[in-house]
């Protein structure tokens, strides 16, 4: 009576944590499905230690006479060994979900590097960019400057040279009017 007891609830359980498993795969990589994940397993193997603990009972018990084994007690025992191989194979499926679980966040981790290295590369590119573009501003600015300072003197030559030639011509026409009057009798 136990016994069946026993293999009804473990079949139970093994259909819930299926179930479980299959709805935290929906979860991908989050940290608390993994975390629960790994509570899940090691609750198998809290499990699968007690287990042991009845099988190693069960392989003393010695209830016939004279105290040998009974048919009785080697199928308790078979019995529990069966438990113990099918608590195996679900703590091999968990195990497994729970590697899954570690690829995607070891996935999710190389991604956000790879879109953080991304996102460097466009930030050093707009940098070098911008750089590229004050430098040639800085040069325009330059010859801007240059070709101010190049008008500025060509302006002041050309002052310069106005003033000249109006001195020039001033004294020329005062000389002219000069030598007029002087020659002219008038």
């Amino acid at each position: 009576m136990v016994k069946n007891l026993f293999i009804i609830l473990f079949v139970c359980i093994s259909f819930d944590v299926m179930a479980l498993g299959e709805q935290s795969l929906s979860l991908q990589g989050d940290t608390s499905a993994y975390q629960t994940q790994r509570l899940r397993v090691n609750a198998l193997l809290a499990e699968r230690s007690s287990k042991f603990g009845q099988y190693d009972e069960s392989l003393n018990a010695r209830t016939g006479i004279f105290g040998f084994q009974t048919k009785r007690d080697i199928r308790n025992s078979n019995e529990i060994l069966r438990q113990i191989v099918l608590n195996d194979n679900n703590i091999f499926k968990e195990l497994k979900t729970l590697m899954e679980y570690k690829d995607l966040e070891v996935t999710a981790v190389k991604n956000d590097a790879n879109q953080t290295s991304d996102r460097i590369q466009n930030y050093k590119l707009a940098i070098k960019t911008l750089q590229d573009q004050n430098e040639k501003l800085h040069k325009e600015a330059q010859s801007h400057k240059v070709g101010r300072n190049l008008s500025n003197l060509v302006i002041a030559f050309l002052v310069l040279s106005i003033a000249a030639l109006i001195l020039f011509f001033t004294r020329k026409i005062k000389r002219i009017s000069l030598t007029n009057d002087i020659f002219n009798i008038r």
